[in-house]
């Protein structure tokens, strides 16, 4: 939550006020001395020399110990730099002075007592600001605060399992390391590292972490069995701006981030796009309207199937302050660079008054996890996971829980496909670096997305055996509709298509002038997600003789009624034949050996049949179409096992002159 409100804004239009010349706000000191040294602080605190303002209102303080002003202040200044201790006895002091002069000094020792651990004084401090103070929001921003402390006080009496473990060397550094983004199959990652501009002057001097100073680069880090690798630069896409809180898509061959003050941005911060090629990542291209605006753009996040971008805008029109939304991916610019549309505010079950930062959609497409000081946390920014239904609708957010969450800002967590472990930044545990590391940890059951497993491989043109670019469509069998839309590049042929488990798929790949490929995956049920399946696909060209096996064709036992499980793959075979007007095939239908020759004779041919009937019904010429039954005549596996027999059960399409 944050606690710059209404209510400590009072005190800085009051020394605004008091900046303008004593005549302007009459002091309480009779120390002119005093006045000048505080009027002197006032000046060094609004330049950020606090050093200087706080010997400066020590001073003042020592000239006139009833100077109630300099309290005032230099509490505030304690704040700023997180010394709450000093800041709560600071008030205190001050109220014994006049326990009526600032009257939101009860509200300021109340967070102070939130920040020190001592929740039951929040509540009682806020409750005696409640009895002084008449204004609506400020009695609402009070309420906050005792929600937020008894929400805190039972996590801390309830704790999560939580144990850390930093990243190593090979990854963290003495600068900061931050956002990290990791592919499915968590070989890569890439990171965000606040750089100095000067590194030789970083070694002697402790500058502050501003742009005149510091800068944020991409780094990237491999993984080398269980370790990760030794870090390096993405030279292609660092600048002297800033480019950070980048998200990789699934197969890592995507990367959306912000970058600030580039040419031709649209507002302050906006986000960009670049893909792997053979020579490293493309030129960023602008994503440009309508997901960026004017306002500040940034922290995306993309889901796995390929379809949905999530970020973070301060845009008019939504719940608070940052705001996550969403937009559609619906084509390519000739560049490839993807077009959204249908950007949206993803809503109140999600969005506050306050910010909300740091959107991560998990792989299972329902699970995002994000940073909030609008919701009951444990200080500042936490970190909560909220659940989309089958409806499409968001859950109510869950708070992570202590001590994941703590005082201190969390963002920027991310988890792999398994579900099992989140990755983070933080600069509250104990490190060598004594900054922001990377590190990560056992993600708690309880807060565990939907596991995901995936396949990968590459794609082959079958004759020539060369690499080849093919686009992706994976359909939940049951619904028929699209779960992931993706593409093997074209420079290496590689593919990766998240699964998530608990349904079945049908996978097509598919590049036009070739014959479609197909693949089944059975995850109903599936329990063991450790062992992703390796799948090197070989498209035929279409030519004469060509065949291809529809493995997502499904028939009653003993029958040959098409089950509904098949239209997925049909409308994919009516696809390939509406775009391919002179492709003529035969349908071949196949069986396994048990049963007569006879019984399979006609079962297979009425198998094909009913396949053929069906593709007409859609639209595709007779004319075109043949089927013909081999019964087992064919067997492509050993009939002597079940899953031999399985294979032999087809459904094929050979190629026609």
């Amino acid at each position: 939550m944050k606690v710059n409100l209404i209510n400590r804004l009072i005190f800085f239009l009051f020394l605004l006020m008091a900046l303008q010349g004593v005549e302007a706000q009459k002091l309480s000191t009779k120390s002119k001395k005093a006045g000048n040294m505080y009027m002197q602080a006032g000046r060094s605190y609004v330049d950020n020399n606090y050093g200087e303002a706080v010997s400066l209102l020590k001073q003042a303080i020592k000239k006139d110990g009833k100077f109630i002003e300099a309290y005032f202040l230099l509490a505030d200044i304690y704040y700023t730099q997180k010394e709450y201790q000093n800041e709560y006895d600071l008030i205190k002091r001050a109220i014994e002075i006049d326990s009526t002069f600032f009257l939101t000094s009860y509200y300021n020792l109340g967070v102070a007592s939130f920040y020190l651990g001592n929740r039951d004084e929040t509540v009682t401090w806020m409750n005696k600001y409640k009895e002084k103070t008449k204004g609506k929001r400020s009695r609402l921003d009070a309420d906050r605060w005792i929600i937020q402390a008894e929400f805190a006080e039972e996590a801390v009496n309830k704790p999560v399992v939580f144990e850390p473990v930093n990243l190593g060397s090979k990854v963290n550094s003495n600068f900061d390391e931050y956002w990290p983004s990791i592919t499915a199959d968590e070989e890569s990652m890439v990171f965000t590292v606040l750089v100095p501009k000067d590194t030789a002057r970083f070694k002697t001097e402790k500058l502050p972490k501003i742009a005149q100073y510091f800068g944020e680069d991409f780094f990237v880090s491999e993984k080398s069995g269980k370790e990760w690798g030794s870090r390096h630069p993405v030279s292609s896409l660092n600048t002297d701006r800033n480019e950070g809180a980048q998200c990789l898509s699934a197969d890592g061959k995507w990367m959306f981030f912000t970058a600030c003050g580039k040419s031709g941005s649209m507002g302050s911060c906006d986000i960009y796009f670049s893909y792997k090629t053979a020579g490293g990542w493309s030129a960023p291209k602008n994503l440009g309207a309508p997901v960026n605006t004017p306002y500040w753009e940034s922290q995306p996040s993309f889901s796995s199937d390929g379809r949905t971008l999530y970020y973070v805008s301060n845009r008019s029109g939504g719940e608070g302050k940052k705001d996550i939304w969403s937009a559609t991916l619906i084509g390519f610019k000739p560049d490839r660079t993807p077009v959204f549309a249908g950007v949206k505010n993803i809503g109140n079950k999600i969005n506050t008054s306050g910010d909300e930062n740091s959107p991560f959609i998990h792989h299972d497409n329902r699970s995002l996890y994000f940073s909030s000081d609008g919701w009951p946390g444990m200080g500042n920014m936490d970190l909560f996971v909220c659940r989309r239904d089958s409806a499409g609708q968001w859950g109510a957010p869950e708070n992570l829980g202590y001590p994941i969450n703590t005082l201190h800002d969390e963002i920027g967590l991310v988890i792999n496909a398994k579900g099992s472990t989140a990755y983070f930044s933080s600069d509250g545990l104990p490190s060598e670096t004594k900054g922001k590391d990377l590190y990560m940890f056992k993600l708690p059951k309880k807060l565990r997305p939907q596991p995901v497993t995936y396949v990968k491989g590459k794609v082959y043109d079958k004759e020539s055996r060369e690499l080849i670019e093919a686009s992706f469509i994976l359909k939940d069998i049951e619904t028929d509709k699209p779960v992931v839309n993706s593409w093997s590049d074209a420079y290496s042929g590689s593919f990766l298509v998240c699964l998530p488990v608990g349904h079945s798929y049908a996978l097509s790949i598919q590049k036009k002038g070739y014959l479609f490929y197909s693949e089944n995956f059975d995850l109903d049920g599936m329990k063991d997600i450790d062992n992703p399946q390796q799948l090197n696909v070989y498209l035929s060209p279409i030519r004469p003789g060509e065949k291809i096996v529809l493995k997502n064709i499904f028939f009653e036992t003993d029958s040959y009624e098409l089950k509904r499980e098949s239209f997925a793959e049909l409308n994919t075979l009516v696809e390939l034949l509406k775009s391919n007007p002179d492709l003529k095939v035969e349908i071949g239908g196949h069986t396994d050996s048990v049963g007569s020759e006879e019984y399979n004779l006609s079962l297979s041919e009425n198998r094909a049949k009913a396949v053929r009937d069906y593709l007409v019904s859609e639209g595709v010429d007779l004319g075109r179409l043949t089927f013909k039954g081999y019964g087992f005549s064919e067997p492509i596996a050993d009939n002597d096992t079940e899953e031999g027999r399985a294979k032999n059960r087809r459904t094929e399409i050979k190629v026609l002159p």
